[in-house]
């Protein structure tokens, strides 16, 4: 993504299950000049489509830390961003950042229930249809390049893995996170509830604060202005 000299904060966008870096490109126009937008590329995805994807969320943070440090340096506000896989992938990095004495001004998770909440339904070894099926049902909609069999074939292997990865997910750390955190959540999502988006407010020592906004559980598949909105709120 561009960097923007004057920009007060850096957003660090981890994906959703499937999701490559380009899904938060038009973020970056939508931010203005007062947020960064920095969506670290995991393996399995777009221009590293040939590389074997994670199975684990440590192993995905490993990967991303090393893109970080240069940009804690700057004089900005950093924050971490994450919708339901990229939510516990944005909090296990909250944990390592902060463990190593990093500044993190807030955490924004959506679409999640708090860490220790397991899938109810689990998709991970399902035969394919089954899988696409159920993948389908928890996310509220479906995928258009999912419809055609050989983007499916290429997208298939990438998207199991990220389902496995967020169903055998076990926090690392029990202890609150010394950093606020808003939870987001879509008024219509019948994954999430309210009550389990709640679930956030255990996880820090620092203020909490939970958001309710238009749509289901892929609001943010419309725009990324409900994000962004409460993403300005930690500028320096």
């Amino acid at each position: 993504m561009t960097s923007k000299a004057d920009a007060s904060v850096t957003l660090v966008c981890l994906p959703f299950a499937g999701a490559g870096a380009s899904f938060f490109r038009p973020w970056a126009a939508l931010a203005g000049e007062a947020i960064e937008i920095l969506a670290p590329q995991l393996p399995g995805r777009e221009r590293r489509i040939d590389d074997q994807p994670h199975r684990d969320v440590p192993a995905a943070i490993e990967e991303v830390l090393p893109g970080l440090p240069a940009r804690l340096a700057q004089r900005r506000s950093l924050v971490l961003f994450g919708h339901s896989l990229g939510a516990v992938l944005a909090y296990e990095l909250a944990y390592r950042l902060t463990s190593r004495g990093d500044d993190v001004a807030g955490l924004v998770v959506s679409g999640s229930p708090g860490p220790w909440t397991p899938r109810e339904r689990r998709a991970t070894g399902l035969p394919e249809e089954e899988f696409l099926l159920r993948v389908q049902e928890f996310a509220g909609y479906s995928h258009e390049a999912l419809a055609d069999e050989e983007m499916r074939q290429l997208i298939l292997p990438t998207l199991r893995a990220d389902v496995a990865m967020h169903e055998s997910y076990l926090p690392s750390d029990d202890a609150p996170l010394p950093v606020p955190i808003i939870s987001l959540r879509g008024r219509e999502d019948h994954l999430v509830s309210s009550e389990q988006a709640g679930q956030w407010a255990a996880v820090t020592s620092k203020d909490f604060t939970l958001v309710e906004v238009p749509g289901g559980h892929m609001y943010l598949t419309r725009g990324a202005e409900p994000v962004l909105r409460h993403v300005e709120t930690f500028a320096a």
